[in-house]
């Protein structure tokens, strides 16, 4: 496969996850649906934490392998546990932090006793609370579609075609439904996104497979597979957290669970396309 069908691929994989930004202009003046989008933005989340993080964990496991067969020793064991944790410590700390600097400025100006609620940030309309949050999304969902790129890129570099053409088969059904994921917290905003801005989520979101393909097929890292994963997972995982936050605010615990349970659903079976072929 030359170069050019290999980077072809990657595109196609990665920009299916466009198909579900429209949902974003979604409006309905019942809450139900609100809460459900949510709570299946959780559910497709927390897949992919579990999916990213079993992947980033593949190398770790392999340099222990190693260790116990006396093959290796105990410094790439270290090396990639060290690798793992920083990267997973830093995607979820960074956010964090990030958080309680945009708290900061959101208390500095005068007007009222207190911390100031989140919908009273002084800021534009585009960058409303509900779309720094999908912006957040949409970062942690690109770095863990970088990692599939690398895959794609790499399986296509050493010649296995088939494997390349599943990986991107398999990834593209991923990328649709991490679409709904980004998009869930702009469905309960009272004013709707521009087209403008859903294509620029889609760009964070999807561009990265098609990077990760360039770079997977220039030449394999497990350093830099590991890197990116858990940094994708770490702030996934903060995501998560801000998400089930707004959801347990709706009382609505049974459609959270519902939701919760149809998004981990859909991402283990789009995940079976991959798996049945022997990924």
């Amino acid at each position: 496969m030359d170069t050019a069908q290999t980077l072809l691929l990657g595109l196609v994989a990665g920009m299916t996850i466009l198909l579900g930004l429209p949902l974003g202009r979604m409006r309905s003046s019942a809450p139900g649906p609100r809460v459900f989008l949510n709570a299946l933005a959780i559910g497709i989340l927390v897949f992919l934490v579990w999916d990213v993080l079993s992947h980033a964990w593949e190398p770790v496991d392999a340099a222990i392998a190693a260790v116990r067969d006396g093959s290796g020793g105990v410094g790439a064991v270290i090396g990639f546990g060290a690798l793992f944790l920083g990267g997973l410590a830093i995607g979820l700390l960074s956010l964090a932090g990030y958080e309680g600097w945009m708290a900061g400025r959101a208390t500095a100006p005068a007007g009222g006793p207190g911390a100031m609620a989140a919908t009273e940030i002084p800021s534009s309309r585009s960058w409303s609370p509900a779309r720094r949050l999908a912006l957040l999304i949409a970062v942690g969902i690109g770095l863990h579609n970088f990692g599939e790129g690398l895959a794609i890129g790499g399986s296509a570099a050493r010649g296995d075609i088939a494997l390349a053409t599943l990986l991107v088969v398999g990834f593209a059904l991923h990328n649709a439904t991490e679409g709904f994921g980004i998009v869930a917290p702009l469905a309960a905003e009272s004013d709707r996104p521009g087209w403008g801005f859903l294509l620029l989520l889609g760009l964070i979101g999807g561009g990265p497979t098609f990077l990760g393909t360039i770079v997977g097929h220039a030449f394999n890292s497990d350093v830099l597979s590991v890197v990116f994963l858990t940094l994708a997972a770490g702030s996934i995982l903060y995501v998560v957290v801000q998400l089930t936050g707004v959801a347990l605010k709706s009382g609505r615990r049974m459609m959270l669970y519902q939701g919760l349970l149809a998004g981990l659903a859909l991402g283990f079976v789009t995940d079976m396309v991959v798996s049945l072929g022997g990924a």
